[in-house]
């Protein structure tokens, strides 16, 4: 078993991960780990387990609850899951994250589901309270039966500047695959979530995976995802120039595949790492040299071209952790990354640990990864979502 922990002013977290093939003892150990750091009935655990483990989800539950005790209780079945400095990637595992606060904390729980209309899809459910003024959400989904775009539409709307923070489901390829935990109750579609108060410290980091090269261009006419022109020049013309411009290794990597990045905040007079909405490029119009890109880019929104590899992904990650310090992390990571894409174990996992100095982590590998850029929330792909607690 791998754990990690903290205590400070305020917050004690603890974060453990299991892989014994034996899940009772598994279950045991992470339970045993957190009732020992945290003590019983802490304010929120968040549980999550592997595909293996979903035909025993229940006995791991009457565990958690009849040892721990937490007062709110949410969770998720993964292909892979993360605890301290560890990732357990395909194979049966328990991973269990715990947190007491100040007394006197009040988490909010929730249950949401999608109802399709004529004009389109309802979300029905989610937080009570409306606004939500100064709160985190941390939200759990399954991907193919809850439209999480819609859910951060209405909360955009009725909450703006409201963070959110989580993941979809991975461990099945299908609806009534996956499974969602709100405290006792188990879940086949549709999201879970918690409302953490003003109260509760929360840092939210997205760490997209990408490098930018050239310069940021202007969109000067463009239609829905299609971009026309980039400063007043054909598009795939402006994007030539600027693949053509680079390295051979980074052409090599463009060739591979090739992404943009859209300014979220246009008021800022410089566009660094973190400003930026990453999305694939999805092919080009070589007649009217125009790019099809996965996002919708307005006229006078801002756009730069990027690169996505191993090395890039870890640049990133160490550029967006670095100088910071928290003593708990929930860490959601695109199932894309992991050993897939390093080429090694535990990649993300050990560079939270290590570069927040060691703080109690959990998480696990996702279908999309859920948190914010600039003010506004979005689903990502090939990112490290993270809830850091100072």
């Amino acid at each position: 078993m791998t754990v990690a922990d903290e205590r400070v002013g305020g917050g004690i977290f603890a974060g453990g991960v299991s892989d014994d093939p034996d899940l009772a003892r598994a279950t045991g150990e992470v339970v045993g780990h957190a009732l020992e750091r945290v003590g019983f009935a802490p304010d929120l655990a968040v549980l999550f387990v592997t595909a293996p483990v979903i035909d025993q989800l229940d006995d791991v539950l009457l565990t958690v609850g009849s040892i721990l005790g937490p007062r709110t209780l949410m969770g998720s079945t993964a292909v892979s899951v993360i605890g301290g400095p560890r990732e357990v990637e395909q194979r049966a595992a328990v991973s269990l994250w715990a947190a007491r606060w100040r007394e006197g904390t009040v988490i909010e729980s929730f249950v949401a589901e999608c109802r399709p209309e004529p004009d389109g899809v309802v979300v029905t459910g989610g937080p009570r309270d409306d606004p939500l003024r100064g709160s985190t959400v941390l939200l759990l989904a399954d991907p193919f039966t809850f439209a999480v775009d819609s859910f951060l539409d209405h909360l955009a709307v009725h909450s703006p500047g409201v963070p959110v923070l989580g993941g979809l489901a991975s461990a099945a390829g299908g609806a009534g695959g996956n499974r969602l935990v709100l405290g006792d109750t188990v879940r086949t579609s549709g999201a879970v979530g918690v409302v953490l108060p003003s109260t509760v410290p929360v840092t939210t980091v997205v760490s997209q995976g990408c490098r930018p090269f050239g310069v940021p261009l202007t969109v000067t006419r463009s239609e829905g995802n299609r971009v026309d022109e980039l400063a007043g020049q054909p598009a795939l013309g402006r994007l030539m120039e600027q693949v053509d411009a680079l390295s051979p290794a980074d052409r090599e990597l463009a060739s591979r595949g090739l992404h943009v990045g859209r300014v979220i905040d246009e008021h800022k007079l410089d566009f660094e790492r973190g400003d930026f909405l990453i999305r694939d490029v999805l092919g080009a119009d070589h007649e009217q040299g125009a790019v099809v890109i996965g996002d919708v880019a307005p006229i006078g929104s801002t756009l730069q071209f990027q690169v996505h590899d191993a090395e890039s992904a870890t640049e990133d990650l160490h550029d967006l952790l670095g100088g910071r310090r928290a003593q708990g992390a929930l860490v959601f990571t695109c199932n894309g990354r992991g050993t897939r894409l390093f080429g090694e174990p535990n990649h993300d996992a050990v560079a939270v640990h290590d570069l927040l100095d060691g703080p109690s982590v959990g998480g696990m590998f996702c279908t999309g990864e859920i948190g914010p850029v600039g003010s506004s929330n979005f689903v990502h792909g090939f990112a490290a979502s993270m809830a850091l607690f100072e």
